[in-house]
């Protein structure tokens, strides 16, 4: 007998092309979803899948079986629809920068959560470029982040004022050359920092370097390095510069909501429900919401 479970293995890896966007459709590791299409073979008696090229194809005996996987697999979908057992009606993949992956967006998906029990929502926080690449390699449905003002139009976007911020404690302002808390090389705000302070004429040097927003927050509270960060995040252990003390103002980026097209009505709601709690995230005085 062939197993429903192997076929929609196989069906994933022919539809993508691949057996890493396969697991990732289906939420299986890479090596199970190759052991499942090895079974299928074996059972079946014939290599279903030519491995050989840059993307994986079907056999003439893969070709012969397909048509039927996708007849048995429908069946059995259309099957537990009609008796009630479906647990998935849809999927949303949503990327977001770290610093609204917390607190600031939880309601809103807890909200969409409850809402549409049969929809698998699944959430990527990360750096900014990293969702975008994800967003644009078709990873992703939804993907809000940070971008240069106007630099990809999306479906909504709000200015994001930034600011420099250094210890209040332990001031690092004074040393020369200035040490630095940084993200990771092609972050947007570590770009516009060094950017910014060679436009100054000011020397620095990285002395700290985190993927994370409350790392980076963190060490510039405690005296490890001067950073740039959004204003809405400056905390009490933040000492933020500007003019007086020879920091020039920084333009502002933007926080932009993209889309992929033809989003189904679901979809469409969560990023309606994301536009608002953006809404309120940007509208929010400096220091109401903690890089934490």
């Amino acid at each position: 007998m062939l197993d429903p479970v192997l076929l929609r293995s196989f069906l994933a890896v022919v539809q993508t092309g691949g057996f890493t966007r396969a697991a990732a459709s289906l939420h299986l590791t890479q090596s199970t979803v190759s052991q499942q299409v090895r079974r299928l073979e074996e059972q079946i008696g014939a290599e279903l899948l030519d491995r050989s090229g840059r993307y994986v194809v079907t056999t003439t005996e893969g070709e012969r079986l397909l048509g039927y996987a996708n007849r048995i697999v429908a069946l059995m979908d259309e099957a537990l629809l009609a008796l009630g057992q479906s647990a998935v009606e849809g999927e949303v993949r949503l990327g977001v920068p770290d610093d609204f992956a917390a607190n600031s967006l939880t309601p809103y998906l807890a909200d969409f959560a409850d809402a549409h029990p049969g929809i698998r929502l699944e959430i990527t926080s990360g750096l900014s470029h990293d969702v975008w690449r994800a967003f644009n390699a078709g990873e992703l449905d939804l993907a809000l982040i940070k971008q240069r003002a106007g630099s990809a139009k999306g479906l909504a976007s709000w200015a994001e004022p930034l600011a420099w911020l250094d210890s209040r404690a332990r001031p690092v302002l004074a040393r020369n050359p200035v040490p630095l808390a940084v993200f990771p090389p092609n972050g947007l705000y570590r770009l516009e920092m060094t950017h910014a302070l060679d436009a100054m004429g000011k020397p620095w040097r990285i002395a700290y370097v985190s993927s994370s927003l409350p790392g980076v927050s963190a060490a510039a509270e405690g005296g490890l390095g001067l950073t740039l960060l959004p204003r809405r995040l400056i905390t009490a252990a933040h000492r933020e510069l500007g003019a007086a003390e020879g920091f020039a103002a920084v333009a502002p980026v933007e926080v932009a909501l993209h889309a992929r097209n033809q989003l189904p009505g679901y979809a469409r709601e969560l990023a309606a429900a994301l536009i608002e709690a953006c809404e309120g995230i940007m509208q929010a005085p400096a220091g109401v919401l903690s890089a934490s």
